[in-house]
């Protein structure tokens, strides 16, 4: 039989064995939740995005009533800016800069999103000259920088109307007769996926820094 000492020695030997397995298994799990966390981006505070370029409503507004149509034929309404987040940018296709510099920047933006962000991010561009920029136009147009992005058109005062709902107004640029320009906002809408007006990133654009303040804003709705 086993002495009672060899017994004893046994079972504080196994306590002990269990005693540092417990807190290896714990060191474990504390050191993998460090990590989990340093590889999460940080979460930036509505001051910070403000200073990084985006700017959020304190309160989200509702968007009035939309009648548009898009570059395909179909109807724009409020219902087509709910179930995703939407980059509005309001630009023409006959803008010899920004325009074409933003829808390129845009897809620049839409490549370096992963996963979810990618899957539920939409880029609409707004025509602010509906006189020239047809849905046909449109149609030659938009999907030259990124055929999932899309153009909207529409009557004059439902576009002016929608614009200014969003803080972005635009004006014929008088005294140049068929060859006009027309001066707009190069800012770029951000609308949340209840279809409510939820900020914008002011101009001048920068990958980097629209990329983390876009995530942080999502974050922060999802909390």
């Amino acid at each position: 039989m086993t002495a009672p000492n060899e017994q004893i020695a046994a079972r504080q030997s196994r306590g002990i064995k269990l005693t540092v397995l417990a807190i290896a298994l714990f060191m474990t799990v504390v050191v993998a939740g460090f990590v989990y966390r340093i590889q999460q981006p940080r979460v930036m505070t509505s001051t910070e995005m403000k200073i990084n370029g985006l700017y959020l409503l304190d309160i989200p507004r509702k968007i009035d009533e939309i009648q548009l149509k898009d570059h395909r034929g179909e109807a724009f309404t409020n219902e087509r800016l709910r179930g995703q987040w939407t980059l509005v940018f309001f630009g023409y296709t006959y803008c010899p800069d920004v325009c074409p510099t933003t829808m390129t920047f845009l897809n620049e933006f839409m490549e370096l999103l992963e996963g979810t962000e990618a899957e539920d991010t939409e880029v609409v561009m707004v025509t602010v000259d509906p006189a020239r920029d047809t849905q046909a136009q449109l149609a030659s147009y938009v999907p030259y920088f990124n055929t999932d992005f899309t153009g909207v058109t529409g009557q004059f005062l439902d576009i002016h109307r929608f614009a200014t709902g969003l803080n972005t107004p635009f004006r014929k640029v008088p005294g140049q007769g068929e060859n006009y320009q027309v001066d707009h906002s190069a800012n770029v809408v951000l609308i949340n996926p209840r279809g409510d007006y939820h900020g914008f990133f002011k101009a001048p654009l920068d990958l980097a820094k629209m990329k983390v303040t876009y995530r942080s804003a999502r974050v922060l709705w999802d909390r």
